[in-house]
């Protein structure tokens, strides 16, 4: 991990450009190698950085983990939740906590390859966009998995599209950029904990005319997945009505 001793001093004297955000449960065999990771490919285009592992109960010691690289590495903060209270609590408390302009969230699995970070966070920070995300679902896409969870989430996200009226193609990628500002404004009002949390912000931000910009990408769903896909896919449709009654009544 050599390179995370790369210019720690002068990241927390400058302000802090970009902030990203890890949600993380019970991702100890993971945190490591994707922090060095993540942080290889932000040296490269990114002026400065904060990178927070939002940690969310877990049980398997991610939390002993997460603090020996927040006392190593200054650049590095450990949010740590006494118990588990969803994935999308965790990216709302750490956003809260963050102090980038250019706000960004990926999975520890890193699925998503590393190359589209810098067409991700240059979507918000040069071309005008409030919000970018990662699509699956763009013919230029290059993805990997189950033909089963594949017709799950275009049947999925057609759903979402034709509810609530989003006109995003992958609502659920877990690789997106956000401009501070419309964030911030957005967070108190998604009442999704959870999985849906992805969707409920991209759907909220469309709706209220925010720019969005969807980002072909190469995508691999090698690690077991902790998605249980009719019962997670039940809630979220679940959460997708409810979120229908609270838009439309």
């Amino acid at each position: 991990m050599g390179l995370l001793k790369m210019n720690a001093e002068t990241l927390l004297k400058s302000s802090v450009e970009l902030s990203v955000v890890f949600p993380a449960y019970n991702e100890a065999d993971a945190l490591d190698i994707a922090v060095e990771k993540v942080t290889k490919a932000l040296s490269e285009f990114a002026r400065s950085f904060e990178i927070i592992i939002a940690e969310d109960g877990s049980t398997d010691g991610t939390d002993k983990k997460a603090v020996a690289l927040a006392e190593k590495y200054p650049f590095i903060k450990h949010i740590h939740g006494k118990k588990r209270l969803g994935r999308g609590t965790a990216l709302k408390n750490a956003f809260k906590q963050s102090i980038g302009e250019v706000l960004v969230y990926m999975d520890l699995d890193l699925a998503t390859d590393l190359n589209h970070l810098k067409t991700l966070v240059g979507a918000v920070e040069f071309e005008g966009y409030d919000f970018s995300t990662g699509s699956r679902m763009l013919p230029e896409s290059n993805v990997e998995r189950s033909s089963t969870r594949n017709i799950a989430s275009k049947t999925y996200n057609f759903a979402v599209r034709v509810l609530l009226g989003s006109k995003v193609k992958d609502h659920q990628c877990g690789f997106k950029a956000f401009r501070r500002e419309p964030l911030m404004k957005l967070l108190d009002e998604v009442g999704a904990t959870h999985w849906f949390w992805d969707t409920e912000i991209l759907v909220r931000a469309y709706l209220r005319g925010y720019k969005i910009k969807e980002i072909p990408v190469s995508w691999r769903g090698g690690r077991e997945t902790k998605v249980r896909l009719l019962k997670d896919s039940l809630n979220m449709f679940s959460q997708a009505l409810l979120l229908w009654w609270n838009l439309k009544v």
